[in-house]
């Protein structure tokens, strides 16, 4: 079964003003293909910006993150329902927010919650690090990230998320998992999936994300369980991440 492919760009905790609205505008501009899905992910502050330069066109915009509930007492937070006056889609329990934050399994799955409720569609992250990879043992961690996220979902619920597998050990590092190791996680995903919903997991889009560039893109999107790639550094600049929505094959 072919998914829609989304080739969504992370830009993190980068860009100024007037870059942000530069580089939403090339995209916008030099973006052709009609056969895919393009989100951006801006820094919070331009959310508005890249908001308004990609309203009525065919890129959509999400946000970082959000928080757990939809208002109160969370100084320096952002509310699901604040993104979705925004945007339509939100990272959630990316690697660096898990790892520096402490963003525990249990909080990832209050925020897809908080998410979901705001209809959002969330795209959860999820990785293992180089030490487990080692030990033999990514798939039963990223397997166990996906179970304490997605169980016990409605069927509904679970039709509506996206799902990022982003190895810890190629995020910024220049070093990309082979295409058969994101196949191979991939694919597990899917199994995961599977148990609580064989027709979810077969239409859920399951993205690659870990120094995707241009030269790579084409044969790991080419892989039959990863449907998009979630691009950090190379989003920041528009020739190279349009070389990535222009590596992506074509899927009838």
């Amino acid at each position: 079964m072919w998914r829609r492919q989304l080739i969504a760009g992370n830009w993190k905790m980068n860009t100024t003003q007037a870059e942000a609205r530069a580089l939403a505008g090339a995209i916008v501009d030099r973006c052709t293909r009609t056969d895919l899905d393009v989100a951006l992910f801006p820094p919070f502050v331009w959310l508005s910006d890249v908001a308004a330069i990609t309203e009525a066109t065919s890129v959509a915009v999400g946000a970082q993150n959000c928080w757990s509930v939809e208002k109160g007492a969370f100084t320096g937070e952002i509310s699901p329902v604040m993104v979705a006056e925004l945007g339509s889609l939100v990272l959630i329990g990316h690697s660096e927010r898990r790892q520096l934050l402490g963003e525990s399994d249990a909080l990832v799955r209050a925020k897809i919650d908080a998410a979901l409720a705001a209809q959002l569609t969330p795209v959860v992250c999820v990785g293992e690090s180089l030490e487990t990879r080692q030990q033999g043992e990514a798939v039963a961690f990223v397997s166990a990230q996906i179970n304490a996220a997605l169980a016990d979902r409605s069927v509904a619920d679970l039709g509506r998320i996206v799902v990022a597998y982003e190895p810890i050990w190629a995020i910024g590092t220049g070093i990309a998992a082979t295409a058969t190791d994101a196949q191979e996680m991939c694919a597990a995903i899917r199994s995961a999936v599977a148990t609580f919903s064989p027709e979810t997991a077969s239409g859920m889009r399951l993205l690659y994300g870990g120094s995707m560039n241009a030269a790579n893109a084409q044969e790991l999107l080419s892989q039959p369980d990863v449907d998009g790639g979630l691009v950090g550094g190379a989003s920041l600049k528009a020739d190279d991440f349009l070389g990535i929505i222009a590596a992506a094959p074509q899927r009838d």
